[in-house]
């Protein structure tokens, strides 16, 4: 049963409770260029990004979130730093989520005009911890930034935002050690019913990156834990958006969109099967059917072992099988396979 959390509001949409795992991402143009930055926003929406989250170092970045709203359909989030006014001058600008570390903008009074102005508004604040910003006390009493730790400094500045009461909250614990990451989850967890942000902090460039967040982020999705996810990425963040959302889909979680299932190669292959596997995933990126393709190298095996999709390729010698659910439609030369596969997927 998946955790059952609280159901938060962000814009338009919801994180938490009943509603579907949100994807994430973050901009990385400098906030003072805003034309960049409203350009890169809109290639992230078209990309399936759910929630863009923009920093917010300045006062004059407040422009920034102001041209977000007015040039996005999704909700946009303002990453705080330090200093309270930016996060009240953010909330007049129209943010639909404010993301603070309520442990380092100062007194309590501070944190309580935050919340205050949040909750008149009815914007939720995203409590973000990683190993990086753990307090010297925690470190001096567990020794380092241990999931115990982790956790703990989670759930005091949770307990900050409860006291000046104030409980649209939503939480994330980043590490970039994926064990650490997965721990520190499974803790805070078991431990408050908030709705969790999910996401390996620094994970690097684009293959680490993939790769520490699907078994970081994937193995908490699989134990029904995340609300929503954000690939972090030393990347164009449009291919965090596309890596999130093929988290999703390998742990069954997002049905919309081409499942493309394709077959490594042996010494039985006698197509191009890897230029072919690669061209049929270009040309269908856009697809938003929900069926699963194969691409497969044996023309004797390749429909049975993949007649689970709905259509799919075979290679022969300098030739292809168009097939559908295991039965073979058609035989085609290889130099026309992949538009024949486009063709019959357009019929569908």
């Amino acid at each position: 049963m998946k955790r059952n959390s609280k159901r938060v509001k962000v814009g338009n949409i919801y994180i938490g409770g009943d509603a579907p795992i949100t994807v994430q991402s973050m901009l990385n143009k400098p906030a003072s260029d805003i034309e960049g930055s409203v350009k890169q926003a809109l290639e992230l929406e078209k990309a399936g990004c759910e929630i863009i989250r923009a920093a917010v170092p300045d006062m004059a970045a407040v422009k920034l979130i102001e041209k977000l709203k007015e040039n996005l359909k999704v909700p946009v989030v303002a990453d705080i730093h330090f200093d309270y006014r930016l996060a009240l001058a953010s909330l007049d600008a129209g943010v639909d989520k404010i993301r603070i570390n309520p442990g380092n903008i100062g007194s309590m009074e501070r944190v309580k005009a935050v919340a205050d102005a949040c909750k008149a508004k009815n914007v939720p604040i995203r409590i973000g911890v990683n190993s990086g910003s753990l307090e010297k006390e925690l470190l001096a009493k567990y020794g380092s930034p241990c999931p115990e730790a982790l956790a703990e400094s989670a759930l005091n500045h949770v307990s900050l935002l409860e006291q000046c009461d104030f409980d649209d909250i939503v939480i994330s614990i980043k590490s970039s050690s994926v064990p650490t990451m997965i721990e520190s989850y499974r803790l805070v967890a078991g431990k408050c019913n908030y709705p969790l942000h999910l996401g390996v902090t620094e994970a690097g460039t684009h293959n680490m990156a993939l790769i520490k967040s699907s078994v970081g982020i994937g193995s908490l999705l699989l134990e029904e834990i995340g609300d929503t996810i954000r690939v972090s990425m030393t990347d164009d963040p449009v291919n965090e958006v596309s890596a999130a959302n093929g988290i999703l889909k390998a742990c069954g979680l997002k049905k919309d969109g081409v499942d493309i299932v394709a077959c490594p190669t042996c010494g039985r292959t006698k197509i191009d099967l890897i230029g072919l596997a690669k061209e049929v995933e270009s040309r269908l990126s856009g697809c938003k059917k929900n069926i699963k393709v194969a691409v497969m190298g044996c023309a004797v095996n390749g429909p049975g072992e993949a007649r689970e999709a709905d259509i799919g390729i075979a290679g022969g010698d300098g030739c292809a099988l168009i097939f559908k659910k295991g039965e073979i439609v058609c035989k085609v030369p290889e130099n026309e396979a992949v538009d024949i596969l486009i063709s019959e997927i357009e019929k569908m």
